[in-house]
């Protein structure tokens, strides 16, 4: 059971790290190399958004704060 937390953490997110209570996350294009497309590769898998990026820029997507968004949904464990 997840509870209510308040409070400071030391957590950072990369692949590999195990979600707990996420069905997915809406967000935008991060730069890559940022801590921000780490955070997207721990939830959906490095070369599953290594994919989606290679997609996004032959394409002309927007990046960072003003770019195109995404809904990001992680394939469910067996």
């Amino acid at each position: 059971m997840i509870r209510p937390f308040e409070g400071d953490t030391a957590i950072f997110i990369t692949p590999g790290y195990r979600f707990r209570g996420i069905d997915g996350l809406m967000t935008n294009f991060h730069l890559p190399r940022s801590t921000l497309f780490m955070l997207v590769s721990a939830l959906m898998g490095l070369e599953r958004m290594q994919a989606a990026y290679a997609h996004a820029i032959a394409t002309d997507y927007r990046f960072y704060s003003y770019g195109d968004g995404s809904l990001l949904l992680p394939e469910r464990a067996a």
